[in-house]
């Protein structure tokens, strides 16, 4: 089936000849079963609310479909997804690969938390592409990747990344929360595992925290699930119900989200304060010649470094915004932009940029709205610089 009829379709296990359109929200500890026989042969059932019921089944089931992978496992934020994508295949004395352009929370989690238990963290360029082999050592078991990086936005070579993981003997994990899982395969270009924070565009709507890992094998999906089976991971039921309920409008949400940020991207791209965008589908940006090649589309969420100003400035600009929201997130229905600071979470690679970087998201308002909004915020910038 095509990805938009997958998304409306999959996770839908009907078993009456009556029934919802939706699966309703299953909340459970405690699981009965009606006789011995079926307590005793209870392999791969619902058998603990801990392990997820009927309603965390149906989302996994409905994002293995569009992950294109064997098995998807649920965790409680998108960050809980990557720490525990890694955690599953790693132990004392091994090494990681980090891509150095990764989401700052995932950097803290190897540097603060992995390190207690001895397991090495090394960055690498995040364009290396096929040259990451000469990094790969007998102890490095986990490579990954985040294409694009959520704060810079470099596209990464998936297939020379999963070709060198592969030969390494390594698993190549990689964040797909940027393309929503609808505009770009990991699993397809040889990844091992596709990680989400389906609090982004999965939900769409900010009001849920959520993250999934799809595997691309048996053999990765088993360490996936003894990860959190060991460590207590759960899901409230609310929340899977409420990331399916998103996901069924994902493929009429994000063509929408794509085409807004494209238009505001170009706007930009054109006005005097703007030292470059940092947008994988423009023409020129960095890993424009990737992202043409690995993915079908775009997301709206991406960067804009500024000609230098002073803080007084960049207070004006963000105090005038009245439509963009001033957020740490993306993927919702509404437009934010914040001030990122990617030098202070480079060690492979360095950022020469002179002027403050913004991460902008595009949601769904009309985009000559949003345009006069930021006309209006780079007004109030000017004034403040006399």
């Amino acid at each position: 089936m095509k990805k938009n009829t997958t998304l409306v379709t999959a996770g839908r296990p009907h078993q009456r000849p009556t029934h919802t359109v939706n699966p309703s929200v299953e909340r459970a500890s405690t699981i009965l079963f009606a006789t011995y026989e079926d307590m005793t042969a209870s392999t791969g059932k619902i058998t603990y609310g801990r392990l997820g019921t009927s309603t965390h089944r149906a989302l996994e089931d409905a994002v293995t479909a569009l992950e294109g992978g064997v098995e998807t496992r649920l965790f409680g934020s998108g960050l809980q997804a990557c720490a525990l994508s890694i955690l599953a295949f790693v132990k004392a004395g091994d090494d990681v690969l980090m891509t150095d352009s990764a989401y700052d929370p995932t950097r803290k989690f190897c540097d603060r938390f992995l390190t207690r238990f001895g397991v090495t963290t090394r960055y690498y360029d995040p364009s290396v592409g096929a040259s990451i082999a000469d990094l790969i050592t007998d102890k490095t078991k986990v490579i990954f990747a985040e294409s694009p990086g959520s704060l810079t936005f470099e596209v990464q070579d998936l297939p020379a990344l999963a070709s060198a993981a592969k030969a390494g003997g390594a698993k190549l994990v990689v964040d797909n929360t940027w393309s929503g899982g609808y505009y770009l395969k990991p699993l397809a270009h040889g990844a091992d595992v596709s990680v989400q924070a389906g609090t982004k565009y999965m939900s769409g709507h900010s009001d849920c925290l959520i993250g999934s890992a799809t595997a691309a094998d048996d053999e990765s999906a088993r360490a996936l699930f003894h990860a959190q089976l060991q460590l207590g991971v759960n899901v409230s039921a609310d929340d899977a119900w409420l990331a399916l309920r998103g996901l069924r409008s994902l493929g009429a949400r994000l063509p929408l989200h794509e085409a807004n940020g494209l238009k505001l991207a170009k706007w930009l791209v054109k006005r005097p304060e703007v030292a470059r965008v940092l947008h994988p589908a423009l023409k020129g940006a960095p890993g424009h010649a990737l992202w043409k090649r690995d993915f079908t589309g775009a997301s709206s969420l991406f960067g804009v470094v500024l000609k230098p100003v002073d803080v007084a400035g960049q207070r004006a600009f963000f105090n005038a915004l009245s439509l963009f929201g001033m957020g740490y997130s993306w993927g919702g229905f509404e437009s934010l932009c914040i001030k990122v600071e990617p030098e202070l979470n480079r060690t492979a690679t360095e950022w020469r940029d002179e002027g403050i970087v913004l991460r902008f998201h595009i949601g769904l308002e009309d985009v000559d709205d949003l345009t006069n909004d930021l006309n209006g915020a780079f007004e109030a910038m000017a004034a403040a610089r006399g």
